[in-house]
């Protein structure tokens, strides 16, 4: 008798659960309307500012020069140092209030409508249509195996963009390198290191970021959709969904009526998910990777007005107006609450601080420094003397000649040049040689005085502390 075989039942092989979601490509339709009008108005703005503005001519310099080695900021008629730093910390500050009320104003504006990210991804995606075609086109082509026409398309849009993305990173550089001296070393085969690294730098970034990275941007690597939320309330204006009307949706010809079929105003063509640069669906309420382009509001009112409905459906408006159904002017009285009005208050009020200090600012500055060899010596004469080192930075650009005095103790003079010349935009260390007499009547020790400085062709003039050493 043969002995009985036991069964080992066959295990199941163990399913694999990834930990994330595979990126799906993000293919956007194109659209046409009222917000997309006004982004590729916007798209020509920034971009004749950035790629003009590198070119113009301020008399025999470039208007716009960031000059980081001989630390000189020519800003058109400005010619500012890096003691000026205030500035530039104004402007941030202005930079981030103006972010702070646009986004308590109308959400993600900046992001949609003016943010390099936008605009570049904009111009990379146009170029992208016009040798691959439209949405259907290009996923029909990325889905397509490898052909002649496959190869020869993707390597003339590649080529494009990397010639875009170049020319873009030499505009950049061409703000710290006088642009026609850059263009001319490029030609020449003659360009620095440093520029060749910074061109193909900013050039990779454009290429990677507008080419391939696009929605990862705004989505993932971009802080301000993290933290957005924080500058939002009830009363601020995004792209919406209205529900209420929409629902249920679902598809039906033409000339029906939704209402006798239990229908919304929403026919479920999903246009808004194919035009959407982030591709996501709006209809599932308000979602941090919506950059407010309003793409998905102008498809949207193309569609109602094909199907005879009223526009709308998708639309910029608020929470508190949506449920409320408030009308137009309802809401923007709502939108200009004490806390916009707060920030535009600030706003305005930095602005024109920044504005009048610039105006007023003197054309000149000054640095004393003690001279550290001998604190104090009687001179033939008998008179007490100190040397000091002026630097003096002529912050115009033209010559200029400065007159040099001294005050804050009886009969102090100067015995030293008291005139002197520096070029334009230069800065120049002056020996000054200050002297009292011993009969002055001054006690011993250290003095507060005072140098002034004056233009000669002009009415400004500048005032700075130092101190004088009298020996006990």
């Amino acid at each position: 008798m043969s002995a009985e075989r036991k069964v080992i039942p066959i295990q199941p092989e163990p399913e694999l659960v990834p930990l994330f979601e595979a990126q799906k490509t993000v293919y956007p339709r194109t659209v046409a309307g009222f917000f997309q009008n006004w982004r590729w108005a916007f798209v020509w703005l920034t971009q004749l500012a950035f790629y003009g503005t590198a070119w113009l001519q301020w008399g025999e310099r470039q208007a716009l020069l960031f000059d980081l080695q001989a630390r000189r900021f020519y800003i058109f008629g400005l010619v500012l140092y890096p003691q000026d730093f205030i500035y530039l910390a104004g402007l941030l500050v202005i930079s981030a209030l103006a972010l702070f009320l646009f986004t308590a104003v109308a959400g993600r504006l900046w992001c949609g409508f003016s943010c390099p990210q936008t605009v570049y991804t904009e111009i990379f995606l146009w170029i992208e249509r016009r040798i691959e075609g439209d949405r259907s086109a290009r996923m029909k082509l990325d889905a397509a195996p490898l052909s002649l026409e496959k190869l020869v398309k993707k390597w003339f849009k590649h080529i494009a963009w990397i010639v875009f993305a170049l020319w873009t990173g030499f505009t950049f550089v061409g703000y710290f390198t006088p642009v026609r001296e850059l263009a001319m070393s490029f030609i020449t085969t003659r360009m620095g290191p440093w520029e060749v690294f910074w061109v193909l730098f900013y050039g990779l970034a454009t290429y990677g970021n507008a080419g391939f990275l696009r929605e990862q941007v705004c989505k993932y690597m971009c802080p301000y959709a993290r933290f957005q939320s924080a500058m939002f309330d009830r009363d601020t204006l995004v792209v919406s969904y209205d529900s209420t009307r929409g629902e249920p949706r679902g598809s039906r010809p033409r000339h029906a009526d939704p209402v006798a079929r239990g229908l919304g105003s929403c026919i479920d063509c999903t246009l808004c998910v194919q035009v959407c640069p982030t591709g996501i669906d709006i209809r599932k309420g308000l979602q941090y990777e919506c950059i407010g382009c309003g793409a998905c509001a102008d498809v949207c009112d193309g569609v109602m007005d094909k199907m005879g409905y009223a526009r709308g459906l998708v639309k910029f408006t608020t929470q508190q107006g949506l449920a409320r159904g408030w009308s137009r002017a309802q809401i923007w009285r709502r939108v200009l609450r004490p806390r916009v009005l707060v920030y535009a208050g600030v706003l305005l009020a930095i602005s024109l601080g920044l504005a009048v200090s610039l105006a007023l600012r003197t054309p000149f500055k000054v640095d004393v420094v003690r001279d550290r060899g001998a604190m104090a010596r009687i001179v033939a004469g008998g008179a007490i003397e100190n040397v000091y080192r002026l630097q003096i930075m002529n912050a115009t650009e033209s010559h200029q000649r400065f007159a040099i005095g001294a005050s804050g103790l009886p009969g102090l003079v100067v015995t030293s040049e008291p005139e002197v010349e520096v070029d334009a935009t230069a800065s120049r260390w002056v020996a000054v040689r200050l002297q009292v007499p011993q009969q002055s009547g001054a006690a011993g020790g250290s003095h507060p005085i005072h140098f002034e400085l004056r233009m000669l062709d002009g009415d400004a003039h500048v005032r700075e502390q130092s101190v004088f050493l009298i020996p006990r």
